[in-house]
């Protein structure tokens, strides 16, 4: 599948028009990157729907369509902005705790812990019975196996993977759960009047668009930064309570205002629902269910807000048995069969990942796509919505591209080969230089308005 292919596909899962493809130009193939799997592809496809969706939403507020340039390699740049990321010419802190890796088990198998929070850490070593050397985590998962220690540690409601073939992970009900999804969902839940994308005067596609966004680490936070780079109000609220990776605050954060609230305290969520009350996107990436507990399912927002649209991301899909099961990117990746793939074909002992954390970024901005797509259809038609993604169906479809014979061979991407690619902007974090985006818009070029805060920065309200 070539990216334009991909673009195409997109465009049509969404029931867009497809005669505004036309004003797209997408440049480069796979591999650019070393992997069997076409990234590249994900990348450029994915940001490029995006982008598209906010030209139409240009177009929508002015009646002036433009036109989207998007490479395969400024898209990659992109997908990897957090490695990328520099703090005053200096590296960030470590994104991931040294326990967190894959481990061999006492049936030959292999599972992956992810136990970048501290409390996740502390649950995987009381199960596991040991201290926190990693030596001491090699020798007790020695004791295991794999698939018994993998369903203990879920029901624990811990982070690990067992490392599965894709003819394993199809055989698993989960797999048949979310087999007949599609990639996203675009669901209208409710009536209301027709409504424009944003407010105000606009001079980009989303001024005026206030989002809430309810997410932290990669995807969530990322779908909430590109609507931030095509001019939206985003509003990142987080429980002061809640743990978070410093680089990706840093770097997702850009583009957004930051404050908190205390979704336990009952005046903090009534601060939260009359903020939804004013907002055009509620975004958010917490497990199925824990929301709603607290009053915030898409139904309630829908009937207290109408013209909301609402954005939902899990890791395993919205059905199936493991729908609450906690998941990341790298563990979606080893449960999956891609990390399973990537190994076989580069002959390596042991599991091995992606060159990027691609399943995070895509459906991010898949998640930003399908906003706007929702935003769009609230304009022609008025009504509620929502959009449903998951990091599994995202791994579905890129899995689903095919590989590429001996693309683990292609060379890797260096720090210096992309600096074109990166900008600067002074930060209360310090000089920060970090991906820019992606796409080249030919009258609105995204950028970000504000440099990245620390969390609790912002006041948790609306600006006029």
């Amino acid at each position: 599948m070539t990216p334009q292919l991909a673009l195409d596909h997109l465009w049509s899962v969404a029931g867009c028009d497809a005669a505004l493809l036309e004003h797209v130009s997408m440049k480069g193939d796979d591999p650019a990157l070393p992997s069997v799997f076409r990234v590249g592809t994900l990348a450029s496809a994915s940001i490029a729907a995006m982008a598209l969706a906010a030209a139409n939403c240009f177009r929508l507020r002015t009646g002036l369509m433009q036109h989207v340039d998007v490479s395969v390699r400024r898209a990659l740049i992109a997908f990897r902005s957090e490695r990328y990321l520099r703090v005053n010419d200096g590296l960030p802190q470590e994104l991931r705790h040294p326990v967190t890796g894959f481990y061999a088990t006492r049936d030959g198998r292999w599972i992956q812990l992810h136990t970048n929070f501290p409390h996740h850490l502390q649950g995987v070593l009381k199960v596991l019975g040991c201290d926190g050397e990693r030596d001491a985590v090699v020798a007790a998962i020695r004791n295991w196996d794999g698939a018994q220690l993998d369903q203990t540690l879920a029901e624990a409601g811990l982070c690990a993977a067992l490392i599965r073939s894709p003819r394993e992970w199809a055989a698993l009900d989960q797999a048949k759960a979310i087999a007949n999804l599609p990639l996203l969902e675009i669901e209208r839940i409710g009536d209301a009047p027709p409504e424009a994308p944003g407010r105000g005067a606009a001079t980009r596609p989303l001024t005026g668009t206030r989002v809430l966004d309810l997410s932290r680490i990669i995807a969530g936070p990322v779908a909430g930064r590109a609507l931030a780079q095509h001019g939206a109000d985003v509003l990142l609220i987080n429980g002061p309570h809640l743990p978070n990776i410093a680089p990706l605050v840093i770097d997702n954060g850009r583009g957004k205002r930051s404050a908190t609230l205390d979704l336990r305290d009952a005046a903090a969520r009534e601060q939260l629902q009359a903020l939804a009350g004013e907002a055009d996107v509620f975004l958010e990436a917490y497990r199925p269910g824990s929301l709603a507990a607290r009053g915030f399912d898409p139904g309630t927002l829908a009937r207290a807000r109408p013209g909301i649209v609402c954005v939902s991301i899990s890791a395993y899909g919205r059905a199936g048995p493991w729908a609450t099961r906690r998941g990341f990117d790298s563990l979606v990746q080893s449960a999956s069969g891609i990390a399973f793939e990537e190994s076989r074909a580069a002959a390596v002992d042991g599991p091995k990942h992606l060159p990027c954390q691609a399943l995070d970024h895509a459906t991010g901005y898949l998640a930003a796509f399908g906003a706007m797509v929702a935003l769009a259809r609230r304009a022609h038609e008025g009504g509620s919505w929502h959009v449903r993604l998951s990091l599994a169906q995202t791994g579905r479809w890129l899995q689903s591209m095919g590989q590429i014979k001996d693309g683990w061979r292609t060379p890797d991407v260096t720090f210096d080969e992309v600096q074109d690619g990166l900008q600067e902007v002074d930060s209360p974090f310090g000089r920060v230089h970090a991906a820019a985006p992606a796409e080249r818009m030919s009258q609105t070029p995204a950028f970000y308005a504000r440099p990245p805060v620390p969390i609790g920065t912002d006041t948790a309200r609306w600006e006029a």
